[in-house]
């Protein structure tokens, strides 16, 4: 079962355009305090099974980690849930965009 990617560069190129896009920073805590991406909602890795009624089936997510890693796990997991996710390859290593 592969998981949809999207590269940081592509998801950059959606924000400038103001697309309405539905992020999650899976990362813990002293990581997210580094910066964001603007807009970013951030759930713990650890806490995404208990905040499942937080996403719509409807609707895509796009998942952010450090590297990508953590990420690719959430997707698998919530994709095995029938949700639509897609994970951002590189992470926020490889994000030259705005931080908030």
């Amino acid at each position: 079962m592969d998981i949809e990617i999207i590269t940081t560069e592509e998801l950059q190129n959606k924000l400038e355009k103001g697309e309405n896009l539905e992020l999650v920073d899976v990362r813990e805590f002293e990581e997210v305090e580094q910066g964001m991406i603007p807009g970013a909602k951030h759930i713990r890795m650890g806490e995404i099974p208990e905040n499942l009624d937080y996403f719509d089936k409807d609707k895509e997510y796009i998942f952010i980690c450090r590297s990508g890693r953590r990420s690719e796990n959430v997707c698998y997991y919530l994709k095995d849930q029938g949700y639509k996710v897609r994970n951002m390859i590189g992470g926020m290593l490889e994000w030259t965009g705005e931080t908030k």
